[in-house]
C-alpha cells in the first residue's frame, strides 16, 4: 500500500455522465428529455393505451434548448429515456470581442471567454445594446450535455 494521501477537488457531481435515467411515464411536460442525442425541454407529452403487444406508449415533442429545433419520440411509457443535465449559472459581462465571443467574470474571479454570443436576435440586441450604454449586464448561462449557451440577460444597474 502507498502512504502518498491522494486530494480531489470536490464538486457537487461526479461528471460521469451528462444524462440520467428516468421511465418515460414519469417524465412530463416542462421536463427535459434527450432525443436524438439533443437536450429538448419537453412542450407535449401524450400517452397511448395499452395496445395488443402490451406495451403503453409516450410520444414526446420536444424543443432543442439550444437551437429551438422541434423534436419527436415515441418510447413505451415503461422503459427508460436518457434525461439530460441542465444546469443554469449566472455570469457578469466584462466585454464583447470583435468575433462574437464574450467575456465573463466567474463568482471565484476568474474569467470564462469560450462563450459566444447568442443567435437569438432580439437577445443578441439586448446585450450589445446594454453593453454600448455602460450597464452592468448578468447573462444567465445554460449548460447541459457539454454544450453551453447564453438564454437570459439582467440588468444590474449602471456601472
Amino acid at each position: 500500500m502507498s502512504d502518498e494521501e491522494h486530494h480531489f477537488e470536490s464538486k457537487a457531481d461526479a461528471g460521469a455522465s451528462k444524462t440520467y435515467p428516468q421511465q418515460a411515464g414519469t417524465i412530463r411536460k416542462n421536463g427535459y428529455i434527450v432525443i436524438k442525442n439533443r437536450p429538448c425541454k419537453v412542450v407535449e407529452v401524450s400517452t397511448s393505451k395499452t395496445g395488443k403487444h402490451g406495451h403503453a406508449k409516450c410520444h414526446f415533442v420536444g424543443i432543442d434548448i439550444f437551437n429551438t429545433k422541434k423534436l419527436e419520440d415515441i418510447v413505451p411509457s415503461s422503459h427508460n429515456c436518457d434525461v439530460p443535465h441542465v444546469t443554469r449559472t449566472d455570469y457578469q459581462l466584462i466585454d464583447i470581442s470583435e468575433d462574437g465571443f464574450v467575456s465573463l467574470l466567474t463568482e471565484n474571479g476568474n474569467t470564462k471567454d469560450d462563450l459566444r454570443l447568442p443567435t437569438d436576435e432580439n437577445l443578441l440586441s439586448q446585450i450589445k445594446d446594454g453593453f454600448a450604454e455602460g450597464k452592468d449586464l448578468v447573462v444567465t448561462v445554460m449548460s447541459s450535455m457539454g454544450e453551453e449557451q447564453i438564454c437570459a440577460l439582467k440588468d444590474i444597474g449602471p456601472k
